[in-house]
């Protein structure tokens, strides 16, 4: 199964742009937007986690947080 990419092409370019590029390839966007994703599902994942440890449901701010430093 091929999975569609979540983030527009167009906002990642104008990321690396906002970053000091002052131009950006399609090719450079895609392979950021691959890494991007990847990483936020994996963040999500462990989000998901530690909310579900805290007997909840719903993923709150501290979740993300928490995630993030434990990666």
């Amino acid at each position: 199964m091929i999975k569609m990419a979540e983030l527009p092409l167009a906002v990642v370019i104008r990321m690396i742009k906002s970053a000091g590029a002052e131009r950006v390839s399609e090719d450079a966007g895609e392979a950021l937007r691959v890494v991007l994703e990847a990483k936020a599902e994996e963040v999500a994942k462990k989000a998901i986690s530690l909310a579900n440890h805290a007997k909840r449901k719903t993923l709150k701010k501290e979740d993300i947080a928490e995630a993030i430093k434990e990666l």
